[in-house]
């Protein structure tokens, strides 16, 4: 039984949560309060790493779920560590023994588009590091500010096609320079945006195409602009119906995969089909629409049968109106049905 639960709240997952969830949940929440990034939320900072130090480890995690953080600060797990050594552990740096020798590595977000997934783009990313100075060699601590676009050949980001979400690309030993340390790493994390067309999934793209019913019911063809600006022409047969949220693919069209950009996922097309706006159907042409479709059930009417009319209904309208109803006059208890709009 899990005794407190502030530790996973400050990480904002379930007491029962993965190993996996937990990391994933502390790499969010590190990227977004890092010092280098969130120069205000260094204390913030430190007990989102605290907490991922403890909830990381099975037997610390297992020690605070039956104690607590008192559990904790008995068990001597206040022992002087670092915030930062659990950061660098986590992205790469090795711990307080490679600090000692390393600095820090530094992070930044990079956001990218899926078109520079898809095709594969080179960006320049102007970044500031600081350099010791030459003439001292550090001696006085003397640092000037100096821009990576100054050396365009290092600094160049080359986003490969087919990478993903949250990839990161590393530039060892380009970090901030300190005496007596080597450099750490400059880390780029790849932040892909939303798009109007297409959703990724993995290496599938997944799109939503609307059709009108005529065509639902008679065929169309029609065309797809891709990601690399190719035009895709997809049809149906005449006579094969396509219903309201059916799914069809096109192989090897989606995203490319990453180290094998030759391969690609698929395309997937979910159809929504589009209704007539006018509610009412020429008369003298329903009977040659009926013969073309599936027969309609008949009901035989009998006495004992009423017959009512149907009218259009706005739900939000009555949603609205029971929660007012129930909070002004909920001693009357329920108060019947919903209404039709008024014409």
């Amino acid at each position: 039984m899990v005794h407190e639960t502030g530790y996973y709240d400050l990480l904002g997952v379930s007491p029962k949560a993965s190993t996996d969830e937990i990391k994933k949940a502390y790499r969010k929440l590190a990227l977004k309060y890092h010092p280098d990034k969130n120069p205000n939320e260094g204390e913030k900072f430190k007990l989102i790493s605290h907490a991922y130090e403890v909830l990381s480890d099975p037997k610390k995690r297992d020690l605070y779920d039956q104690g607590g953080e008192q559990a904790i600060k008995e068990g001597g797990m206040n022992s002087g560590a670092s915030p930062m050594d659990v950061f660098d552990m986590f992205f790469g740096g090795g711990g307080r023994m490679q600090r000692e020798r390393r600095g820090k590595n530094v992070v930044h977000q990079l956001g990218v588009t899926l078109e520079e997934m898809y095709n594969g783009s080179t960006r320049k990313l102007g970044l500031q590091k600081n350099v010791i100075c030459e003439k001292c060699d550090g001696k006085y601590w003397t640092f000037f500010r100096i821009l990576f676009k100054k050396n365009l050949d290092k600094m160049l980001i080359l986003i490969v096609s087919g990478m993903k979400d949250g990839q990161k690309i590393t530039f060892h030993g380009e970090g901030d320079q300190e005496p007596g340390l080597e450099p750490g790493d400059v880390v780029i994390v790849l932040d892909q945006k939303e798009h109007p067309v297409f959703q990724r999934q993995g290496d599938d793209l997944l799109m939503k195409m609307d059709i009108k019913l005529a065509e639902a019911l008679c065929g169309f063809r029609k065309t797809i602009r891709t990601l690399d600006s190719r035009l895709l022409i997809i049809s149906t047969m005449p006579g094969e119906v396509i219903r309201h949220n059916d799914i069809k693919c096109v192989q090897n069209e989606g995203m490319p995969i990453h180290r094998d950009p030759y391969e690609r996922g698929m395309l997937i097309i979910q159809f929504q089909v589009e209704f007539p706006e006018n509610h009412w159907l020429p008369e003298h042409l329903m009977f040659q629409l009926e013969r073309l479709l599936p027969p309609r059930e008949d009901v035989m009417i009998t006495e004992d049968m009423e017959e009512v009319d149907l009218c259009e209904v706005d739900l939000n309208s009555q949603q609205k109106r029971y929660h007012r109803e129930a909070y002004e006059e909920e001693e009357e208890g329920p108060r019947g049905g919903v209404q039709c709009q008024t014409q």
